[in-house]
């Protein structure tokens, strides 16, 4: 099982920032110019990549933990044992947080199944006890797929759904630009022909990304547009085409033949395509969200989720309610407007974020 969470994941990034805070105390008391430059080497060394997208989980989700966690510490600090009036504040503070009234009742029984069980009384302890079992909910002992589902043939396609406003067409521009700094080459296809501006707008984010881009005018039929560029993709011998689609709900029927249509047509191209399709979700829309993507996966197969926005609202526990309401892994989330605050999503380093003030 996964007690122990807690203190892995504490123990793991806390190493870190004792090991910079100490070099900065060094760095600040020592006398000697050479010694101050060779500690500054030493720190740029471990600034590495995956130490700033820790410091980008913990920024983007500062007001979900500034919200959640200061709760969760006032509880423990009103409490001196665990008893029935504590489990119902925790189970508030859980909703308000957006993780979803059934998993928070899912949760809740098995907390006081493991308090029973473990025969805990320490309140302090518990605060531990809350992380290893939402981690435990997220996990549900499957193996978390986190990255894009590559092709061993060129072209990989990936498929972008969702309604209109969610952020899919700059998730799709930052995805096309983390792409391209992993040198692979890039295309955009501009499959929502419905939307005003929609092609203009892919097209322009195509020139930014230095990626190569098809599209036709308003209203053109989408399966005939993703037909020439994935055509033009094999020509041109691309690595990856990001596909955007019409967002539109009102008409759930019609979608699901356009979305349908759209697969077949990529299916006869590229055999085994698409190979990802991700579902781009606004967090700040809360339980909306989660109602989206039931309505996606009825309509098509959703591979994963893009949440975007998520530094934007005090309800981050949407991860924990989405993976458990539609059992779909989220692969990306949106923790502010630059290209990396779009990072691939790591649930340790979501917890860590989550809970960093309590560590």
């Amino acid at each position: 099982m996964f007690m122990g969470i807690f203190n892995k994941i504490k123990n793991l990034f806390k190493k870190e920032e004792n090991f910079e805070e100490e070099l900065k105390e060094e760095i600040n008391t020592e006398e000697s110019e050479i010694h101050k430059n060779t500690l500054d080497e030493s720190s740029n060394s471990i600034e590495n990549e995956e130490k700033k997208n820790v410091k980008i989980y913990e920024k983007g989700l500062s007001k979900t933990r500034d919200n959640f966690v200061s709760k969760l510490i006032n509880l423990t600090n009103k409490y001196n044992k665990i008893t029935e009036d504590y489990f119902d504040e925790l189970e508030e503070i859980l909703i308000m947080a957006d993780i979803g009234v059934n998993t928070v009742m899912d949760f809740m029984d098995r907390l006081r199944k493991r308090v029973k069980n473990e025969k805990i009384e320490d309140v302090n302890y518990l605060k531990e006890v809350i992380v290893d079992e939402l981690f435990i909910i997220y996990v549900n002992d499957e193996i978390i797929v986190n990255k894009i589902n590559f092709s061993e043939n060129r072209p990989t396609v990936i498929l972008f759904v969702g309604v209109n406003g969610v952020g899919k067409t700059t998730t799709i521009a930052k995805i096309a630009s983390r792409l391209h700094d992993e040198g692979k080459s890039v295309m955009m296809v501009a499959g929502d022909t419905f939307r005003a501006g929609a092609v203009k707008q892919l097209e322009e984010w195509a020139i930014k990304t230095e990626s190569s881009f098809v599209g036709k005018e308003e209203g053109a039929d989408p399966a005939s547009v993703i037909y020439d560029g994935l055509q033009q993709a094999i020509k041109d011998e691309t690595d990856v085409v990001l596909i955007d689609t019409a967002g539109r709900l009102q008409n759930k029927v019609n979608l699901m033949k356009e979305l349908e249509k759209i697969n077949k047509v990529i299916g006869k191209v590229i055999p085994g395509g698409p190979h990802e399709t991700l579902l781009v979700i606004d967090a700040t829309t809360g339980q909306n969200g989660i109602s989206q993507a039931k309505a996606f996966k009825e309509i098509t197969n959703i591979t994963g989720i893009v949440l975007t926005k998520l530094d934007g609202t005090a309800k981050g526990g949407i991860v924990l309610a989405i993976k458990e309401s539609v059992g779909i892994p989220v692969k990306f989330i949106g923790l502010g407007e630059r290209k990396e605050d779009l990072q691939v999503f790591d649930i340790e380093k979501y917890i860590y974020g989550l809970f960093k003030d309590m560590m």
